[in-house]
């Protein structure tokens, strides 16, 4: 209900809307109205009100409501429910538990901060308030088990899409980091529940840094990290950059559930910054082999497959750096 109030204070512009029209259009009480507004309030909205007039909508708040982000959301799937939290320790945490008691396909949780952040092979994730995109989406997708890294690669492709309509352009680094001039902007983790042979539910989660300027992060990543305000010159809408994600996102998703990956590598490889570089390959598991050589090609298994002293070797897991 709330959406549709917001919404139509925004379509009134500067001019009042009544609380017996907003009552009508949601069949409840004037009563009803005024503690729904209060709400908005309480969450940001700065909202006029006039005797005998009503309401008018002066501010909305920077923040990623469902009340803002689904105004104009042209998604089929994802983001059909959506679950805001200021703080949370991670948004993954949170869409797993949501998954395990049944979150329908499509489900994103999105906060505001996070404490406990993490990205592949548990490192941190910085993710301050209010300064960056940290969500995840719980997908049920028609593929099997094997198949589900390559959701990472779709996620990685989305984002690049959607950025590309804000004229960012990041370069993927196999398989899912998004980097400006070398250093990181976007991370992706995704992980799966399922049995031999089904899947029963896929979680990624990705963080966005939006708004951070190169000395609010801490000093260890001040070098290999980076913003999208930094790229751009200015700060950026949030919630307009969110809302591009999920429609890209939700674009692929169904073109996976209905034709397979082919299309989503052929856009992994128009985005990627990896073939064709001279990379070094570090092992996913301690104790395994580091190797170097030229990253030539990205399977059909979405693995990427480097060209060593010793002839072809596929890569499944692991970190890759550019040398």
């Amino acid at each position: 209900m709330r959406k549709t109030i917001v919404e139509m204070l925004k379509r009134a512009g500067d001019n009042f809307v009544s609380g017996e029209s907003i009552a009508g259009e949601l069949k409840i009480s004037r009563t009803a109205v005024w503690k729904h507004i209060q709400k908005l309030r309480d969450n940001g909205y700065e909202i006029l009100s006039r005797e005998r007039c009503g309401y008018k909508l002066k501010d909305a708040p920077d923040l990623l409501l469902p009340s803002e982000i689904q105004i104009g959301l042209d998604t089929q799937i994802v983001g059909a429910e959506m679950h805001y939290q200021p703080s949370v320790d991670s948004t993954n945490h949170v869409a797993k538990a949501l998954a395990y008691h049944g979150a329908s396909d499509g489900t994103i949780v999105v906060a505001e901060e996070q404490t406990g952040g993490k990205g592949r092979r548990e490192r941190s994730f910085y993710s301050p308030r209010g300064k960056g995109i940290w969500f995840s989406v719980v997908l049920r997708p028609k593929i099997l088990p094997k198949d589900a890294p390559k959701l990472t690669l779709m996620v990685a492709v989305a984002v690049a899409e959607a950025l590309n309509r804000f004229n960012l352009k990041l370069g993927i680094k196999w398989p899912n980091d998004l980097l400006f001039d070398g250093r990181k902007i976007v991370g992706i983790l995704t992980e799966m529940t399922g049995e031999i042979g089904r899947i029963a539910y896929v979680v990624v989660g990705v963080g966005i840094n939006v708004n951070i300027a190169r000395d609010e992060f801490p000093e260890e990543l001040q070098a290999v990290a980076a913003s999208l305000s930094e790229m751009s010159g200015e700060e950026l809408s949030r919630v307009k950059i969110l809302r591009a994600v999920l429609e890209e996102i939700d674009k692929l998703y169904r073109e996976v559930n209905e034709n397979g990956f082919g299309e989503i590598l052929k856009l992994w490889r128009k985005h990627n910054i990896t073939l064709g570089k001279k990379v070094r390959v570090i092992a996913a598991v301690e104790g395994g082999e580091n190797f170097d050589g030229t990253a030539v090609d990205l399977n059909g298994d979405g693995a990427l497959v480097v060209e060593t002293a010793d002839g072809l070797r596929t890569v499944y897991a692991g970190d890759v750096s550019i040398r």
